[in-house]
C-alpha cells in the first residue's frame, strides 16, 4: 500500500486567492525585516494559480500599494477606471443616475481580472520565498483535540466507487504551526472549523449572492476603464444587480449578481443572467461580439454582523471565508488582501514568541478593529439587511445608512440577519411561481447552461466518487418534489443537477436525483442555497475544476 507522505511548515496557507498570498508576502517581508526564517507554503485545488480566480472587478488598489510601496502595482491590473455610470434597468429602458454615488465612485481604481492578479501576486510570493503548489485541494484539517495541526490533501487516483486505480497515490499530510484558511466563499475546511468551534457563535449567519458573468470580445464598442452598474430590471423581487466594465483589448466583462436569499424556489440566477443580457439597453453592447468565457461563484453578503471569529488554536480565517467583503461598494479583493496581511503580523508576533494559540492570535481581531478595513465594513453593516424587507426598502436603507454612519434605515445600529435559504418559500407559499417566461437561447446572445459550462473550461475526471455529496436523496425525493420542486435544477448555474423524479398522489416519489458532478464550476452556491443543507461540496481531484481565464 502507497505511503502516506507528511511535511512539515511553519505556516500553511489554503487558497492560492488575494488574501492566502498577500497574506504569506507580507509574512515573508516581516521575516526578512525580523531576521528570522519562516517557512510559508501556499496550497490551490485549481490546476494552475489563477484557474479559479473568480471576480468583477474593480480593484481598489489601497492595499496592493501598502503591500509593495515601491512597485508598480498597475502590472498586475488591467485598465484605470475611465467613467462611471449607475443605471437603472426599466423593463423597456434605463435611466442613468445623474452623478454616481460616493461609494461607487471608482476614480483612481482598476478594472482587473483576479485570475491575472492572482498569477502576478503568485509570482511575486515566490521571489519572496513562499512555495506555491496548486493541484493541492486541501480534503480536510488534521486535528490535536480542537487545535488544527494541519491540511489531508486529497488523494489521486481513487475510482468512482472508491477503489484505487493503478494510479493511486495518497494525499499528504501538511502540517503546520498555523493554518491561514483562505479558500473563498463558503470554503470546505473553513465551514468545518466553524461548524466545529463555534466561531460563528453570537454572530448573524451569513448571507451570500451569486455571481454569474461573461466576458466577450466587442471591438470598439466602450472604452477601456469604462465601468457600468445597474439596477433594476430583471430583478424586481430579488436582491441582485448587474455589471459591465470594459477592459483592454475590446473585452467586456458583463454580469448579474442574484442575491442567495430569494423566495420564489424556481428562480434561476443563470436564467436571469441571459434576460439581463436581452434588456434594451444591454443588448446593443454585445450585439455582434463572440463569448469567449463563462463562470460563476458564490459572494458573501453578510457583511460585518456575520463574521465567524477569525482565530482558534493553529488556525486563522480570510478573505471572503471570513466574510471580508463590501457588498455597498461591491469590493472585496482590496479586503480579502488586507485580512490576509493582518493574518500575517498577527502570526509573525505568534511565531517570535513560540506560542499559536488562540489567545497568541487573538490580537488578529484587534488588529482589524483598528484597521481603515473595519472602518469601512461598519459603514455598511447593515446594507444587505436592508434588502429583506425588498428594492425599494433596501436601497432606502443603503442612502439613509450612507447618511448615518451604516445604520440601518438611519436608526438601527443593527439590523437582524437570517441564512438565505431559510428565506425560500415552499410552492404552497406563493401565488405566483415563476410567471416570467425562461429564456430560449439563441446561441449568439444567450446560451443554455452546458454552452456556457463548456465555456469556463470545467473539466473533472468522471471516474472518481463525487465531489457532491447529498446527504439523503430520500428527502429529494419524498419531500423536495413536492414542498419546493426540486430547487437544485434551478439555482446550479452549471446544470449539475437533474433530479428525475415522478409522484403520484399518497405514493412515495419514484426515480432518481442524477448529479452531472463533471460540470461544476466550483460556484458552491447548491451547499449554500439547498432548503434542507443536506448538499455538502468537497474538492476533487486536484487540478480539476474550471479555468477562468482572464476572469
Amino acid at each position: 500500500m502507497a505511503q502516506r507522505d507528511s511535511l512539515e511548515v511553519d505556516v500553511l496557507f489554503v487558497g492560492a486567492g488575494p488574501a492566502s498570498l498577500a497574506g504569506a508576502i507580507r509574512l515573508r517581508q516581516l521575516a526578512a525585516a525580523s531576521g528570522t526564517e519562516i517557512a510559508v507554503m501556499v496550497i490551490e485545488k485549481g490546476g494552475e494559480i489563477g484557474n479559479h480566480g473568480f471576480s468583477g472587478a474593480v480593484v481598489d488598489p489601497k492595499t496592493l500599494r501598502e503591500l509593495f510601496p515601491d512597485e508598480d502595482i498597475a502590472a498586475g491590473l488591467d485598465a484605470p477606471v475611465s467613467s462611471d455610470a449607475l443605471w437603472f434597468l426599466t423593463n423597456s429602458g434605463k435611466i442613468q443616475a445623474p452623478f454616481t454615488p460616493p461609494v461607487l465612485n471608482n476614480h483612481g481604481k482598476f478594472v482587473g481580472s483576479l485570475s491575472n492578479l492572482t498569477k502576478w501576486l503568485a509570482a511575486k510570493a515566490e521571489e519572496a520565498g513562499v512555495d506555491v503548489f496548486p493541484s493541492f485541494p486541501g480534503q480536510e484539517l488534521l486535528w490535536d483535540g480542537d487545535r488544527v495541526i494541519g491540511v489531508r490533501i486529497g488523494d489521486k487516483g481513487v475510482a468512482h466507487d472508491g477503489t484505487h486505480k493503478s494510479n493511486y497515490e495518497p494525499g499528504p499530510d501538511l502540517m503546520a504551526k498555523v493554518v491561514v484558511l483562505g479558500e473563498g466563499p463558503r470554503g470546505t475546511l473553513a465551514k468545518a472549523a466553524i461548524q466545529r468551534l463555534q466561531l460563528d457563535a453570537d454572530r448573524d449567519p451569513q448571507v451570500y449572492a451569486v455571481g454569474i458573468k461573461e466576458l466577450w470580445k466587442v471591438p470598439g464598442r466602450l472604452a477601456a476603464g469604462s465601468v457600468i452598474h445597474t439596477l433594476g430590471a430583471p430583478l424586481w423581487n430579488t436582491f441582485g444587480g448587474g455589471w459591465i466594465y470594459a477592459m483592454n483589448g475590446d473585452v467586456i466583462d458583463i454580469g448579474l449578481v442574484t442575491g442567495l436569499d430569494y423566495a420564489d424556489p424556481t428562480t434561476d440566477p443563470h436564467d436571469n443572467f441571459q434576460r439581463f443580457k436581452l434588456h434594451p439597453a444591454i443588448r446593443p453592447l454585445l450585439e455582434g461580439g463572440e463569448m469567449i468565457r463563462y463562470g460563476a461563484k458564490a459572494i458573501p453578503e453578510g457583511g460585518l454582523h456575520a463574521m465567524p471569529r477569525f482565530y482558534a488554536d493553529g488556525l486563522c480565517l480570510i478573505g471572503d471565508s471570513a466574510g471580508f467583503l463590501n457588498g455597498l461598494r461591491l469590493k472585496g479583493i482590496h479586503l480579502a488582501m488586507k485580512s490576509g496581511m493582518l493574518a500575517a503580523e498577527t502570526i509573525h508576533d505568534a511565531l517570535q514568541q513560540d506560542d499559536t494559540s488562540a489567545s497568541a492570535l487573538a490580537p488578529f481581531e484587534q488588529k482589524f478593529r483598528d484597521s481603515w478595513a473595519f472602518t469601512e465594513l461598519h459603514a455598511a453593516r447593515n446594507f444587505h439587511q436592508g434588502f429583506s424587507s425588498g428594492m425599494w426598502g433596501g436601497l432606502i436603507n443603503a442612502q439613509l445608512g450612507m447618511m448615518s454612519g451604516g445604520r440601518g434605515f438611519g436608526i438601527h445600529d443593527k439590523l437582524a440577519g437570517e441564512h438565505g435559504y431559510a428565506r425560500m418559500k415552499k410552492l404552497s407559499q406563493i401565488e405566483t411561481v415563476q410567471k416570467t417566461k425562461r429564456v430560449v437561447p439563441d446561441g449568439k446572445l444567450t446560451f443554455d447552461k452546458l454552452t456556457d459550462v463548456f465555456k469556463s473550461g470545467t473539466m473533472h475526471d468522471e471516474d472518481q466518487p463525487p465531489h457532491l455529496h447529498v446527504a439523503d436523496t430520500n428527502i429529494c425525493a419524498d419531500r423536495c418534489t413536492v414542498e419546493y420542486g426540486n430547487p437544485c435544477q434551478y439555482f446550479c448555474p452549471a446544470k449539475v443537477y437533474e433530479p428525475h423524479f415522478s409522484k403520484t398522489d399518497g405514493a412515495p416519489a419514484e426515480g432518481r436525483l442524477q448529479i452531472n458532478f463533471s460540470n461544476c464550476v466550483h460556484c458552491k452556491t447548491c451547499d449554500i442555497m439547498d432548503p434542507y443543507q443536506i448538499i455538502t461540496w468537497v474538492p476533487p481531484q486536484g487540478g480539476e475544476g474550471p479555468v477562468y481565464t482572464g476572469m
